[in-house]
């Protein structure tokens, strides 16, 4: 199973959550980024590392500029992950729907 803690470490943090959802509009460099909040370029760049560890963004070079994009596949193992959960869910409250009814008969 691939190692999905770098996700969640990435997804942790309210303010990369942040940044994620700027990045579902649009592309965006470091300094578009740092804009939109009150902190150093330096803090929003390890911000954007962290990101990238967990594989939910992109970067690539454009001259001198990095630009950041969201990568929606990195979500997948965490979808996968909490699929299990769901199913799990669902048994018991199937379960629980059975005693009720049969309770009710």
């Amino acid at each position: 199973m691939t190692n999905i803690q770098p996700t969640f470490r990435a997804l942790a943090d309210p303010t990369r959550r942040d940044i994620l959802l700027m990045l579902r509009d649009h592309d965006m460099t470091i300094g578009e980024v740092a804009e939109n909040f009150d902190m150093t370029r330096a803090a929003i760049k390890k911000h954007l590392t962290v990101l990238s560890d967990g594989g939910l963004i992109t970067v690539r070079a454009q001259g001198r500029e990095r630009i950041n994009t969201l990568n929606p596949l990195g979500m997948a193992p965490v979808l996968d992950w909490l699929t299990f959960f769901d199913a799990f869910w669902d048994d018991r409250l199937n379960a629980l729907k059975s005693v009720i009814e049969k309770d009710n008969t």
